[in-house]
């Protein structure tokens, strides 16, 4: 067995005849440096440094964006999402908000004193209806005019006069004061073209207004007013007698009760102010005052009757019975009576003349 694997790995004599012979071949082929083998290769090494590309930079992020929201469309459409289109504000806005439990003014609040209407917690309309309930309550703000027709000076104020044909500043300022006389007396018939106005200026501030107009007739009131015949009715009695019984014990209780007449009031719909039928010659019809409520009693409207009858007709001091009245309010008929000094002064009827 030995004997046949020596015969396998013995070489044939015919492959030993074709290979090369060694000694043919230059010995410089297989020639050698013992020093070249055991030196080391020199290697070159070449390092270049790039500049940085601020456009592959931005590519780069883009295209992050880019695959980012196509994932989170797709992630949007996979699951069916809407997508909002509208950028929603970082900031939040806060309101003060109202239970509506059927309040009467829940909209509008109503000021008592100047009637303006307004809604409660809003700040514009808060500040808005400050200074107009000053202005009602103190008078309209008036710094003054270069040329004032002053017909009185006196030492908490003064009367300036303006009428037909004066400059358009002082017009609209008289339109200005009209409006908030208008909140008390009523719109669209204080003031026409005749008019006269005049205004009290106090504290720079329009704190009393009266409008004087001429006019040819007025009528007189019947002395004995309404209101004094309904004080004169007497007042009735009634009597009730009550009896509580204890035992053999009667006790008797009388009542006495007063029922008296009702009032009679100015300002009901009832009140009427009585008038001679013939007319008299009249020429100056105070056809409305009016005062600022903070500046009432302090013989204002006193003052501007008097400028009236000072310089309404010229070179003629009117009289106190020579003013005659439109149909006045309560008030207004307590005034008169008390500017005139009796019951029985003029009136008269007035008409919207433009």
């Amino acid at each position: 067995m030995q004997s046949k694997i020596s015969t396998f790995f013995k070489s044939s004599p015919s492959l030993r005849q074709k290979s090369p012979d060694r000694a043919s071949h230059p010995d410089h082929l297989f020639s050698f440096d013992a020093q070249n083998l055991t030196k080391e290769p020199d290697i070159t090494v070449t390092i270049k440094r790039k500049s940085p590309d601020s456009n592959s930079a931005n590519n780069h992020a883009s295209n992050q964006k880019a695959s980012k929201k196509q994932d989170s469309e797709g992630k949007m459409d996979k699951f069916g999402l809407v997508k909002c289109k509208n950028v929603l504000n970082k900031k939040r806005n806060y309101a003060q908000l109202y239970l509506e439990v059927g309040q009467s003014d829940f909209l509008l609040h109503t000021c008592k004193t100047c009637g303006f209407r307004y809604s409660t917690g809003d700040e514009g309309d808060e500040k808005v209806h400050k200074t107009f309930h000053k202005n009602y309550t103190h008078g309209i703000p008036f710094k003054g005019w270069r040329s004032e027709r002053i017909i009185d000076s006196l030492e908490n104020g003064r009367v300036i006069l303006v009428q037909e044909g004066d400059p358009v500043t002082q017009q609209k300022k008289v339109q200005d004061v009209v409006h908030m006389m208008e909140m008390e007396l009523g719109e669209g018939w204080i003031l026409h073209k005749q008019c006269k106005v005049y205004m009290f200026v106090s504290s720079q501030r329009l704190s009393g207004c009266l409008v004087a107009e001429p006019i040819k007739k007025a009528h007189k009131i019947i002395p004995g007013t309404v209101d004094e015949k309904y004080n004169n009715v007497p007042a009735k009695e009634a009597r009730s007698t009550v009896a509580l019984v204890f035992g053999g014990v009667n006790l008797q209780r009388e009542i006495m009760r007063k029922s008296s007449a009702k009032p009679y009031k100015e300002g009901s719909p009832d009140g009427v102010i009585l008038c001679e039928k013939d007319s008299v010659p009249a020429a100056c019809g105070i056809r409305a005052i009016w005062v600022a409520p903070c500046n009432r009693r302090k013989h204002i409207a006193s003052f501007l009757l008097d400028a009236a009858r000072k310089s309404f007709c010229t070179d003629v001091y009117l009289e106190q019975m020579q003013l005659a009245f439109s149909q006045p309010t309560s008030l207004g008929k307590a005034f008169i009576s008390s500017y005139t000094r009796t019951t029985s002064f003029l009136v008269y009827k007035t008409s919207n003349d433009e």
